[in-house]
């Protein structure tokens, strides 16, 4: 008998002591602040590997012992830990309470929370295009057409249009004045000219007024002796 009870005494340790090993504790739950992009987030992990069900809640320790309530969620711990995760925008050097109330606990998590000095920034990411730096299809097709004009040859003006040069102003000038300038020749000149009996003019006409002389006397001289015949 004696024997019996101790084996039952044993027996009944050994459960107490699994039975301790798979409750529910304190120690099992951890809480984090962390940065997810610029966004601020509390993560609590459970690794209570019995699995027991619990309800987390976090609370912002404020001045004068103020605390705002964050938010509650309920977890069911695993032995690899099971993750809830708080979105907070958190400030630096803050502090957070964590309390957990499961069957076998009702306690914080201690110590308490304090957020990293630093506040969580946006990742560096190239700027977005704008109005201003990315042009639109219209003002590209206005800056190719400016381009392709300004670097295209000017356009041949029409013969109508074009301004003589001074050299050949003043040849046309010239050339144009010549016979504007110039006395035309009489019709009987220009004929003379162009046989070249200009030149013996003044001879002939001295000659046939000599003839017309020579003839009128001999005229008169014919005539006085006819008179004189017939006087006789």
């Amino acid at each position: 008998m004696h024997v019996l009870g101790v084996a039952s005494g044993s027996a009944a340790l050994m459960l107490g002591l699994a039975g301790s090993a798979l409750a529910c504790d304190i120690k099992d739950f951890s809480a984090e602040a962390r940065c997810d992009g610029a966004e601020g987030v509390i993560v609590v992990t459970d690794t209570d590997a019995s699995a027991a069900d619990a309800t987390v809640s976090v609370f912002l320790e404020g001045d004068g012992g103020v605390e705002t309530k964050v938010g509650e969620q309920p977890v069911k711990g695993s032995k690899e830990g099971a993750r809830i995760t708080f979105p907070e925008q958190w400030k630096p050097s803050a502090t957070y309470r964590i309390h957990v109330k499961a069957p076998d606990v009702d306690r914080d998590v201690k110590p308490d929370l304090v957020t990293p000095s630093t506040a969580c920034k946006a990742e560096s990411r190239p700027p977005k295009p704008t109005a201003s730096t990315t042009p639109s299809p219209s003002s590209s097709a206005s800056a190719s057409a400016s381009v392709s004009a300004s670097a295209s040859p000017p356009a041949s003006t029409p013969a109508g249009s074009a301004t003589p040069s001074p050299a050949a102003s003043g040849s046309s000038s010239a050339a144009a004045g010549t016979p504007g300038n110039a006395p035309s020749p009489a019709v009987g000149d220009s004929n003379l000219a162009e046989t070249g009996a200009d030149s013996h003019t003044g001879l002939i006409a001295g000659l046939a007024a000599a003839l017309v002389v020579v003839g009128g006397g001999a005229v008169y001289v014919g005539t006085r002796r006819r008179g004189a015949k017939h006087s006789g």
